[in-house]
């Protein structure tokens, strides 16, 4: 279905009698799995978090449909793959800088395709009224979040990060207006605040994805100091900077909270937490790793656990028991469906998804085992090689690229990816490669090809700009 005759069909059907559960997505940027009190961390202070994870159920085995931003956030909007959207890379990474690599990595989209149906646009079409506040990273103008289902949007535009987070600095990537002195964090959740004060008499949905915790790594002085006091070097996140722009994400979740419980919304209101990819562990800022995912292996820009396992929270009075963890696997493609049916939305009445709901999750029900899978065929900055990924219940497959060659962890007992048991179990490595392959197919997901001009001595020279490496 396409989303001129999704909106035709549907229609901008007035709110139901009984009121619809309001719907607040909160998406903190590279923020690690471990990045919290509620997963373990004992250097970052996230009290407000872990207040919210008390409060709602916990997803041990939440995963960001990406490795990087833009698919991610594509992926939540639609609740569709990467790979279908074939937009696999953060925008300024779509196109190939590496002329001398072993494969050439295919080129992605640069924005979301206006003909897909967002959930913002199925939301707005039941009556609800809409906000994107903070970062976008799906397009430029005429692929803004205001093209894309968003009554109010704020702060969003193709940048993937901003060049400083205080005020009037941030104006140089950030169109949003502030005081001087501003924090970025702090803006927006003012900004999402209001949004929901404003909307006290009807069904809202409130997107509000950071800028933070994403580099530059800028946080507020006083709590820098505060941190580098604490820091201790054998433990592997003792960042005082980073630690201060987690406390500055945490205090935003806590406004929202309140915010919520002061206008009488709490009850009615879902509240998911979650991250668009894992933390970053790669030398990426200032020659230093930003924070620590271990156990799991390596971050942002890989296929492994750190850089695709991500915290996830939802809060949902009166459905999802307080306190309560799930173990089955959830990804950010699920999210979309989730929040429809939360919304009172059939699924007969959506656009095509790949991800499924997981209310049946929040309301303690078994899921069914199903594969999940990721579609990651491009060099990160990080250090990640092209890539995809398939999970089942237990066991983890990844296929590299360049050698097509594959790695297989049993995750129930290797959460950390140590030991590689695609020679020791040869056929269960098989099988699964078999459903990946097939899975590539039915998606039609661009494959990365091998390089005629491989030179291993120049691989990660940055040639000049002139787009994607072709073949000659």
């Amino acid at each position: 279905m396409t989303r001129r005759s999704f909106l035709t069909s549907a229609g901008l059907a007035a709110a139901s009698a009984v009121r619809r559960p309001n719907i607040v997505l909160i998406l903190i940027d590279d923020y690690g799995w471990r990045d919290t009190g509620f997963n373990g961390s004992k250097f970052y202070e996230t009290p407000n978090i872990d207040r919210l994870a008390r409060e709602g159920m916990v997803f041990t085995n939440g995963y960001s449909a990406s490795a990087v931003c833009s698919p991610t956030r594509a992926a939540i909007m639609t609740g569709k793959y990467p790979a279908r959207l074939q937009l696999t890379a953060h925008l300024q990474g779509a196109s190939n800088r590496f002329h001398y690599t072993k494969v050439i990595q295919p080129s992605a989209r640069l924005a979301l395709p206006l003909e897909e149906v967002t959930i913002a646009e199925v939301l707005r079409g039941q009556g609800y009224r809409t906000a994107c506040i903070g970062k976008w990273h799906l397009g430029t103008q005429g692929f803004l979040p205001s093209d894309q289902g968003f009554d109010v949007a704020l702060g969003g535009d193709e940048a993937g990060s901003t060049n400083n987070f205080f005020y009037p600095a941030w104006l140089k990537k950030v169109r949003l207006e502030g005081k001087a002195g501003d924090y970025l964090t702090d803006r927006l959740t003012t900004l999402g605040c209001e949004f929901i004060r404003s909307n006290e008499d009807r069904p809202f949905f409130l997107y509000l994805p950071h800028f933070a915790v994403h580099t530059p790594i800028e946080g507020k002085p006083e709590k820098v100091k505060k941190y580098d006091a604490k820091a201790r070097a054998e433990d592997p996140q003792n960042y005082g900077e980073y630690a201060a722009m987690i406390e500055s994400v945490d205090e935003s979740v806590g406004r929202i909270l309140d915010t919520l419980r002061e206008t009488g919304q709490a009850e009615n209101t879902l509240v998911m937490f979650s991250s668009d990819n894992g933390g970053v562990t790669s030398l990426e800022w200032k020659g230093r790793p930003v924070t620590s995912n271990l156990p799991l292996r390596v971050g942002k820009g890989h296929l492994y656990e750190g850089g695709i396992r991500v915290p996830t929270v939802v809060r949902w009075p009166g459905v999802s028991a307080a306190g309560s963890r799930c173990d089955e696997p959830v990804v950010s493609y699920d999210y979309a469906a989730t929040i429809a049916e939360a919304a009172g939305v059939s699924r007969a009445k959506l656009p095509a998804m790949d991800g499924r709901s997981f209310a049946g999750l929040l309301r303690g029900r078994a899921g069914k085992v199903r594969d999940l899978f990721w579609h990651y065929p491009h060099y990160s900055p990080q250090g990640g090689r092209p890539a995809a990924a398939i999970r089942n219940e237990n066991d983890k497959l990844i296929l590299f690229f360049e050698e097509s060659r594959v790695e297989l962890y049993n995750l129930k007992k290797d959460i950390g990816e140590t030991t590689d048991l695609a020679a020791t179990q040869p056929k269960k490595a098989a099988a699964m490669r078999r459903r990946l392959e097939d899975w590539l197919r039915a998606t039609e997901a661009q494959i990365p090809v091998k390089n005629p001009n491989f030179d291993p001595v120049r691989e990660f020279t940055v040639g000049p700009p002139m787009g994607p490496v072709t073949a000659k």
